[in-house]
């Protein structure tokens, strides 16, 4: 493949470090020189801060590298639009996102995320990050670049003669049946993904989420939300959502007592239709600050 080179000029909402360590991806990883390189999809991407630029340099299989970083990027939404608007909800609001203003949610891909999310479930970002980097080495498919061997995400159908032990084998633990089976829910089609893409309605994808072997409300959420499904009034709840949501809006004592339609009702009230942003604001700044 060759390689190819973009220049993103001047981008009003766009920074490195909010972007790939809000917690929204896996598979991009910081560099000696503070650029970052990543794997979406068949392409291989270094991106560098040049000045007020962000340049990027990889190959793509199969496209334009400017019409993917575009795409996977969510290019053409305005973000300070956005922000302009959730930052008028209250001072919270504000303060988090003055901290993760160069935030923007990516189009990641369905099946991908999916998966990723499963792994993630009651785990930690360096785990995570390692258990899919197995993955994707064992059953991806290489592709060289800059003198490097990099793997693409493995496809349902590299997957489909995979064991449970095999998954075992790659320090999956207690999720290694859920992604056996959610593997083979999607190959028989029992989930069908391009029929999730084009249901516009929300409650009704989330509920064919929640039929898939591990996913459960958080984590469908968060495919909801961080996916080339892009519903960006979801609200995922983690650990640090419920903490800041109680911190900040409900005030009770006791933490583990703050249920999740508390917090959903807050968040529909104060952020509607942008509440998923809201929610990516408000925990990178808890998480981090």
């Amino acid at each position: 493949m060759k390689e190819q080179q973009y220049i993103l000029k001047k981008p009003e909402t766009f920074d490195l470090k909010d972007i790939f360590e809000c917690g929204q991806c896996f598979r991009w990883n910081e560099q000696e020189d503070g650029s970052y390189t990543g794997i979406w999809k068949e392409n291989v991407v270094n991106v560098k801060k040049e000045g007020q630029d962000y340049v990027f340099s990889g190959v793509c299989k199969n496209g334009d590298l400017e019409n993917e970083v575009h795409k996977y990027f969510d290019l053409d939404r305005n973000y300070e639009k956005i922000k302009e608007e959730l930052s008028k909800r209250d001072k919270y609001m504000k303060t988090s996102i003055e901290y993760g203003k160069g935030i923007r949610i990516l189009n990641q891909d369905l099946w991908e995320t999916i998966i990723s999310f499963i792994i993630s479930a009651n785990n930690n970002i360096p785990r995570i990050k390692g258990i899919i980097e197995r993955l994707s080495k064992t059953y991806g498919k290489q592709i060289e670049w800059n003198g490097k061997t990099y793997y693409t995400f493995p496809t349902p159908e590299e997957l489909k003669d995979v064991t449970i032990k095999e998954y075992r084998d790659l320090g999956l633990g207690f999720r290694d049946i859920r992604l056996y089976e959610t593997t083979k829910m999607i190959l028989e089609e029992k989930v069908n993904l391009s029929e999730l893409k084009e249901n516009q309605n929300t409650i009704e994808v989330r509920e064919k989420l929640l039929t898939l072997s591990g996913v459960g409300p958080k984590v469908a959420d968060c495919i909801l939300l961080f996916s080339d499904l892009k519903r960006l009034e979801v609200f995922p709840i983690d650990v640090w959502v419920r903490r800041v949501m109680n911190d900040l809006y409900i005030k009770n004592e006791d933490e583990t007592k703050v249920n999740k339609t508390q917090i959903e009702k807050i968040a529909k009230e104060k952020f509607g239709d942008l509440s998923g942003l809201a929610q990516q604001y408000l925990f990178y700044w808890r998480r981090e600050a």
